[in-house]
């Protein structure tokens, strides 16, 4: 008769095999964070995910199964001590996985990040035992446990702007033994209750840094967060909080991405042939293309993050063979073309978009290509201004984002 399945039992030996794979990836240097991956029982907080299937529907849109213990014990245990995300809400909307559907398309709202890149961001955030830290995006709760289980639960605040999901994440918690300070709050604003903090870390991106999270950092305290814009590029900060309140710190190597905070997803746009429709008959010749910043390249994720600080309201959208910049803000518009001897251009408004975009890839290349690295952002009354000493300066959107 074959044994009941028993996840807390079979979960052991798994859990020591994604502490091997992560360190094989050179994250888990400090002994004490591999203890913590050895320790927490991430299925606690995965009861149930989406896994995306081989085939596509009929409108070409991803399909999600969903997987769970009681559909499928091994496939689940499983993925939930692999090194992956696993998506664990689509627009908002919290699954019932005790009768879960199969869904095709969607935006996933709320994950549990991939350990790897977890335990990566709580070291980036150079945090130590005696740290007070606030977490930004309790998700599933994985993340916290794991700042609990190295630090001290008293140590932790984690804030969720979803009831739901900080309902489900608490109820993991508690049931594993952690006890940090929960609330139901918005990123924006930090969480002023528990302030101030030593470190704030950020499991979801920002357009630019919130006025608050400085206000509620001791002055010698960090923030780490992922910045990201409209076009989908991505950015990592360590800033470290000054005395008067300002703000310093260099961009981190490697391509991250994470969700936006919800008060920050890129607008609705409207029908893209719409704004088309109102550019110049007579294009121009562009003087770089759009692949470079669509590529499947860590150099394209990094000109994407520059190019959307030069337009940081514009979209870009590729429709057959076009390619559109719609900036719902200024109301300009662009459209790029191939053709037989490259790309051709039409672009309108109060905002020559591309040529904006064209004039930051020569500075880009004049400068020799320089990596996130070499980038250093500054936080100081009110502007956020990325910097170069090859580049010209370039100011992230303001809090109301209604331009540079």
């Amino acid at each position: 008769m074959a044994m009941p399945a028993d996840p807390e039992t079979d979960a052991v030996r798994l859990r020591e095999a994604m502490a091997d794979a992560v360190a094989q990836g050179g994250v888990l240097v400090d002994p004490a964070w591999r203890a913590a991956v050895e320790a927490v029982p991430r299925h606690r907080f995965v009861p149930g995910f989406y896994l995306p299937a081989d085939e596509r529907d009929g409108q070409g849109l991803t399909v999600w199964k969903p997987v769970t213990a009681e559909l499928d014990y091994g496939r689940w245990l499983a993925a939930a001590y692999s090194d992956t995300t696993l998506i664990t809400q689509f627009d908002g909307e919290e699954p019932d996985w005790k009768a879960p559907v199969v869904r095709s398309g969607g935006a996933p709202t709320s994950s549990s990040t991939l350990p790897s890149l977890v335990v990566r961001m709580w070291a980036d955030s150079e945090v130590a035992e005696g740290h007070t830290v606030l977490e930004i995006g309790t998700g599933t709760g994985y993340s916290t446990a794991l700042a609990c289980e190295r630090l001290d639960s008293g140590d932790v605040t984690s804030i969720e702007v979803d009831p739901r999901r900080l309902e489900a994440a608490a109820d993991a918690l508690y049931g594993c033994g952690y006890t940090p300070t929960l609330a139901v709050a918005d990123g924006l604003y930090g969480y002023w209750p528990e302030a101030r903090f030593d470190r704030i870390v950020a499991a979801c991106s920002f357009r630019s840094v919130p006025p608050a999270l400085l206000a509620q950092t001791r002055p010698g305290g960090k923030i780490l967060l992922t910045l990201s814009g409209w076009i989908y590029g991505y950015a990592r900060v360590l800033l470290t909080v000054a005395e008067d309140g300002t703000a310093e710190g260099a961009l981190l190597p490697g391509a991250v991405s994470f969700m936006a905070v919800r008060t920050h997803a890129a607008p609705a746009f409207g029908n893209p042939a719409h704004w088309a429709a109102g550019l110049p008959d007579k294009p121009r010749p562009a003087q770089h293309g759009p692949e470079r910043l669509m590529a499947a390249t860590d150099e394209a994720h990094h000109l994407r993050f520059l190019v959307q600080c030069g337009v940081p309201n514009a979209q870009l959208i590729t429709v057959g063979e076009v390619v559109h910049l719609v900036d719902v803000v200024s109301g300009s518009a662009a459209t790029l073309t191939s053709g037989d001897g490259g790309w051709d251009v039409r672009e309108g408004g109060p905002v020559r978009l591309w040529e904006r975009v064209e004039g930051i890839l020569d500075a880009f290349d004049a400068a020799g290509r320089p990596g996130p690295e070499t980038f250093v952002l500054r936080v100081c009354h009110g502007r956020q201004l990325l910097q170069h000493p090859k580049m010209p300066g370039l100011l992230l959107p303001n809090q109301t984002y209604t331009g540079l």
